[in-house]
Parts: C-alpha cells; structure tokens; sequence
C-alpha cells in the first residue's frame, strides 16, 4: 500500500497575518517543512487538534494508540529520515507520557520537538485537572525546553525549537502551550530561527589539532578506529569510507553507529561492546593509537575504564565539548563537525595497508566463528536460534532492510548479525534501552522512508508494552513486518540471573497471549513458527508481503548472547562461553 506523503512548497518567512495560537501552531510546522507528526489528543491541546482538522492536506497526523508510542515513532522517524520528529500530546498524563520516548531521545541524540498542551494561564499551580509541570518533569531529560503563557510568543519559541534539536549534537525539545494561549489572537509573522545566543552547536575545529592527530595516526603501527552515531548524524558516510581506505585501518562501530560503513567492507571489523565481536573488543588494548569518531565512550563499550586501552593515544573527534574527557581521557580532543574533521585530517594522512595488524582482527574473528557464530547462524540442534531468524532476513532482503529493535537478547543478536548495505538500517534503543521502543519506531522509520523494507525484531517481553501499536498499523494500512523471537522469558535478565545469579530465574518467566490471533484481530497476516523446515519459506512471505505482516518465531528458551563482557570487567576479559 502507498504511504502518504505530502508535498508543499513553504518559504522561511510566513508574511504577517490575524490568527489564533492554535493556528500559528499549524503555520509554524509548515514553515518549518513539518509534513508528519505523532500524536494523542485531549483536552488542553484540542484547539491546536481543531486547526490541524483545517490543515489535514497539508499534515499528515498520525493518531497513536498511547502517547509513548507517538514519540518512539517520531523517533523511528528522525532517525531513519535525518529530519526532525515531531508529537503532540495533551497535558497532565498524556505529557508525562512522553517522558520515556524524551530520555530516549535524548541520550541518543534524536532531533525531536514535542508540543505539549497545558491549562489555562490563570490556572497554573492550582492543581487544576489534568495540570502537571511538564517543563520541570522533562528538564533534566530535554536539550531545552519552555511553556509558552502567551500567544505571541508562539513563532519565536517553536522556531529556536526547531533550531536547538536538529543543531549541532541533536536531540529532543518539548514546548509546552497554556490553553488561553492557543485560543488568543495575534498579528503572527514567522521567521526561522538561525542562531541563538550563548549557544554554540559546532565548535571551530582547530587545525592544529588535526596536525597532531595526523602525526599520531601516520605514526601508528596498530592504529583502530571506533566510529559512533556521530558519523550518521554527521552524514560523514563516505568521509569515514575514505579515511579507512586510504589508511587501511581497522574500522569498529557502536551499535548505534551501525550501518555508517557497510557490513561487507574489507575494513569493517565489527561491533564494540558488552556483546560485540571477540577481536575488535581485545585489540581494543593492544592498539597504540585508538581514533574515536563521533562516539561518546559509553559504559557498555568501554567496560572497565581503568584496563579501557591505557596503551593507546588517544584521539577524540567529537562534536559536544561535554564528552570530551567525560570517561576517556584524549590525548587529542578533536572538536566540531566530524564530517568537516575528517575532510581536514584526508590531506594530512599518508596512504598505508596495515596488513599485518588487519591479520590479528581475522585471527579473532576466527576464533569467535567457531566458537559462537557457527552454532548462532548454522546450529546443529533441533531448536530455533535467534540467529538464524536474522540470519534468514539478511538473506530474504538482501541486505536492504531497516531494522528496528528495542533492547534485549534480540536486540544483541540483531546489531551483532544483521547484514547493512545502506546507511540509517540500524533503529534501536541504544543509551536508555527502552522495552517497547521497537513496534511504534518501525511505523516512523517506515514513514520516514517509504521505499525501504522495515522489520521490528522484538521479544514477546517488550512486544507486549507497546503491542496496542497494531491499532495503528492496521488503521495507517502501514506494511511493516514485525517479527517477535518468543522464548517465553525476559531473556536478557534471565541470561544474567544463569550466569551471575545460580540461575534464580526471579520474574523472568513469560506466560504469553496467542500472539497470531491478535495480530489477525488487527486484520494483519500472522504466522508462528517452530521449526527450522518452515523458517525460510516463512520469512519469505513476510518480505514479498505487500501489506504488513506478523511473524512470532519460537525460539530456544535458554540460549544466551555471546560474547559477552561482564559488568564491571576489561574489554579484553570477553567470554566466548
């Protein structure tokens, strides 16, 4: 089925006119080349729901069937699309309900704007119906945030929204509207916003620092790069794919840096990390030089920071000055826009191989095959391996699938054997790890890019926290396909209570709903598989679908992620088993 899109053509400035607030709420979002946008109304946000009414060919809204799931949705489709998501949501609850999707984004730098509705002015602080302070809840959890009390400040305030989420190191904004507000009139005149004082979102980078950088990085004998998001924000792509092929050094990736360089390049060593690969995770502390490209040192990549590559020099490319010495100390910390600091550093780097270092990356590897990969992907016994279900994806698309996922033992298994041929593949919930982030993602990531194939990839755990999600799929007539790997746990925390707590499975275990039927009371196709004969055929179906499509795969109910770090040990302390 098509998706709607619409197209418009809208200048920067909207030329003075009379309207209500609640309408230059709707000019504002055309001004800013808003054409989609998540949400749940109610009361105080009814009259901006009124005007939308007015506009709905030129924005498309998209009812939700909870407020969490408009805003992972406008997160799966900022992230997908590289623009700004937008939701909207009435106050009291529906406001604090954005709250999850808002830390979300946040800690992994989404641009959003979210438009909360508010009581009445006069009725601020009186505990009056459906009023929480939103502004005070979500601060620590916003890039910026700010009520608006009066009308006239409506275009001024959502265009620096706009700015400040999709400016330098993005992320999420909330402006929460009081109803006297949307109701008032005023003279309303629009112009985008292009600066703001005080804040700086690109530092200068300073070239005597790429200098350095560059003599650290000709002079290494067992230089490694680690890239991050930064390089997706950053459409840095292809300056990534040049630097690594021109200095032939071995190239990782934190899982929300995934699918920036693609799967199959020589130089693509794999994924850092709790359950990444074996030999990008122990070289991590034998490299002398370790270049870490618009990522942010993450506990679950770093492991124990006081073992964390204390042998390398380290450089820091990094666009939030906050990051720099935050976990990792840099030797030299290079600031501003990595795209322009990679373009600056390509001249300064001398063409090598690095042959033999490369080799010890492939000896890893090896090692990691036979003892993990093999039994994950081509398993010798009778149950379903969460491996072979993306392995059998990877294969069915062609590499070209977004994949969408929200945190567990599936989400592991996903970054680690997902196949990327294209940038922007890999939607997951990376800092927060928020349960219930897949389903309503893979709608936006589906509407941000249409033409591609989208899969959700969940476990029967977290499907189940946002499967009210299938009302918006069926009304949308949306083609997503949504695989759950049901192992009848809460896999993750199970994994961790088998190995560190003498397998006291507290909690963990799942009794579960006919999941087939439920997806087909949404009038979506639905299929349960349970055995290997039956898998490919299966998932074949669900790709050539043309509408959306449910497959619940069974899957063995005590199989574990490895390799693994355990908390609070070295990177080069990962276990195989």
């Amino acid at each position: 089925m098509e998706i709607k899109t619409i197209k418009k053509d809208v200048s920067t400035a909207v030329s003075q006119m009379r309207v209500s607030g609640a309408e230059a709420v709707i000019h504002c979002l055309l001004a800013e080349g808003v054409d989609t946008l998540y949400g749940y109304p109610g009361g105080a946000i009814m009259p901006v729901y009124d005007e939308l009414y007015k506009f709905s060919d030129q924005l498309n809204h998209v009812l939700t069937r909870h407020e969490q799931g408009a805003i992972h949705a406008a997160q799966g489709y900022a992230r997908v699309s590289g623009r700004v998501g937008v939701a909207m949501a009435t106050s009291g609850p529906g406001a604090t309900n954005l709250v999850t999707g808002l830390a979300d984004a946040q800690i992994d730098s989404t641009p959003l704007v979210c438009i909360t509705g508010q009581v009445a002015r006069h009725l601020l602080g009186s505990d009056a119906f459906q009023e929480t302070d939103i502004v005070g809840i979500s601060m620590p959890v916003t890039k910026w945030n700010y009520q608006i009390t009066k009308a006239s400040e409506i275009p001024e305030i959502i265009a620096k929204a706009f700015y400040i989420a999709r400016s330098g190191r993005p992320g999420p904004v909330l402006i929460d509207i009081t109803k006297n507000a949307q109701f008032e009139e005023f003279d309303f005149e629009y112009s985008k916003c292009t600066g703001v004082r005080s804040y700086t979102p690109v530092p200068r980078t300073d070239k005597t620092q790429l200098e350095l950088a560059a003599e650290a990085i000709n002079k290494a004998k067992k230089p490694f790069i680690v890239w991050g998001q930064g390089i997706l924000l950053g459409k840095a792509e292809a300056e990534l794919k040049a630097l690594v092929e021109k200095t032939g050094i071995p190239a990782a990736w934190t899982i929300m840096g995934a699918s920036a360089l693609p799967s199959d390049h020589p130089l693509n060593v794999g994924m850092v990390g709790m359950h990444g690969n074996y030999a990008p995770n122990v070289l991590t502390n034998q490299c002398d030089v370790l270049i870490a490209l618009g990522m942010r040192f993450d506990d679950r990549v770093t492991g124990d920071l006081n073992t964390y590559a204390k042998q390398a020099k380290v450089l820091h490319f990094e666009i939030d000055p906050a990051e720099i010495n935050k976990n990792v100390k840099a030797d030299v910390p290079v600031l501003g826009d990595v795209k322009e600091s990679i373009q600056g550093l390509l001249p300064l780097l001398n063409e090598k191989k690095h042959e033999a270092w490369h080799e010890t990356f492939k000896e890893g590897y090896a090692k990691e095959f036979e003892e993990v990969i093999r039994h994950d992907l081509f398993p010798e016994k009778d149950g379903l391996t969460m491996g072979e279900v993306i392995n059998g994806i990877n294969k069915a698309s062609e590499n070209k699938a977004v994949m969408v996922s929200d945190v567990g033992q599936h989400q592991m298994i996903t970054c680690r054997y997902a196949r990327f041929a294209q940038s922007h593949s890999n939607i997951t919930s990376g800092g927060l790890g928020t349960m219930g982030f897949a389903l309503p993602a893979a709608i936006g990531a589906k509407m941000g890019a249409p033409e591609r194939e989208v899969v959700a990839i969940v476990g029967d755990g977290g499907y189940q926290m946002t499967i009210q999600e299938l009302g918006t799929i069926f009304q949308l007539g949306l083609p997503v396909k949504i695989v759950v790997l049901n192992n009848e746990f809460l896999g993750m925390v199970r994994q961790w209570q088998q190995l560190f707590f003498e397998k006291r499975y507290a909690s963990t275990h799942m009794v579960n709903p006919d999941f087939v039927t439920i997806a087909k009371g949404y009038h979506i196709p639905a299929e349960r598989v349970s055995k290997r004969e039956d898998l490919d055929a299966a998932i074949e179906r669900m790709i050539k679908s043309d509408t959306a499509y449910f497959l619940e795969v069974v899957v063995e109910k005590e199989d574990n992620v490895f390799p693994m770090i355990p908390s609070g040990a070295s990177v080069d302390e990962i276990r195989l088993k």
